[in-house]
């Protein structure tokens, strides 16, 4: 049999693997979960757990859908900082990541600032930015910007640099301009990383908005938590975090689908 020929029978298993592992990767994760709200449920009822303390979640659900219409006000409001802030540090981390690349003297100085800014604790932070811009959505969305954008500056700029050096040498030797070497060699080498960059941020940007909100906020879901706490409604908190968790799931999952889709090739799973 030649190798074309083995290549092509191959094929359909290969596309039954592929389906199965797609396919496993949605239902065990369900069934997991399904499972744990299953004996959340049946151990709040057994061992009589007070609601305050932690809620079944038969009563998160239906505290929850009373003030369906508020949750879904607040719920807008999260989204919307944290797209604000992704969206940001998207915009400013690619171009810091080609200033790094390209320019010894630019990552030693902005390295340090990066540094910097991840050392200080955003809660100590956010009061500060309340008061530079005002007790309005810039500060929450300033927050959520600086939690996402470091590890994506960081993975933006392994991935410009991750291009092989002897072809680096070699585009330069056939005398390609720097936007040839860029758009056509660094790039592409950089296509996982900046995915990667892209999920981790995405979900740090719920964790900023939250954070931002429960410094200075009249809306969204991390107020929501600060007020229903402050008064015992604890299953209408454990809701707003299911939301968040359900948002982070989300936004992290479409990046995922548009690097499949977008750069198929990009991806590599050598797992069996």
């Amino acid at each position: 049999m030649s190798e074309q020929t083995q290549i092509l029978a191959a094929a359909p298993v290969r596309k039954r693997r592929l389906r199965l592992r797609d396919f496993n990767e949605i239902t065990i994760p369900a069934i997991t979960l399904i499972a744990v709200v299953i004996l959340w449920e049946l151990a709040s009822r057994l061992f009589d757990i007070p609601e305050y303390l932690v809620p079944a979640p038969s009563r998160i659900w239906a505290d929850s859908m009373q003030m369906k219409e508020a949750m879904l006000m607040h719920t807008l409001v999260s989204t919307r900082t944290i797209m604000l802030g992704f969206l940001l540090s998207i915009v400013i981390s690619f171009p810091l990541a080609v200033l790094i690349t390209y320019s010894r003297f630019f990552e030693q100085a902005i390295y340090p600032l990066l540094i910097l800014t991840q050392s200080i604790p955003k809660v100590a932070l956010a009061p500060i930015l309340v008061i530079i811009f005002g007790p309005t959505e810039l500060p929450r969305v300033v927050v959520t910007f600086l939690v996402a954008f470091f590890p994506l500056v960081i993975s933006m700029t392994a991935g410009l640099l991750a291009a092989p050096p002897e072809l680096i040498e070699l585009v330069r030797a056939c005398r390609a301009t720097r936007l040839q070497e860029f758009f056509r060699i660094r790039l592409p080498f950089a296509v996982p990383f900046i995915f990667s960059g892209l999920k981790v941020a995405i979900t740090l940007s719920v964790v900023g908005a939250v954070v931002g909100e429960f410094v200075a906020a009249d809306q969204g879901l991390g107020y929501l938590i600060t007020t229903s706490t402050a008064f015992f409604k604890t299953p209408v908190a454990f809701g707003a975090m299911a939301i968040l968790s359900v948002l982070g799931i989300v936004f992290f999952q479409v990046i995922s689908a548009a690097e499949r889709i977008l750069f198929p090739w990009a991806i590599k799973d050598n797992r069996s």
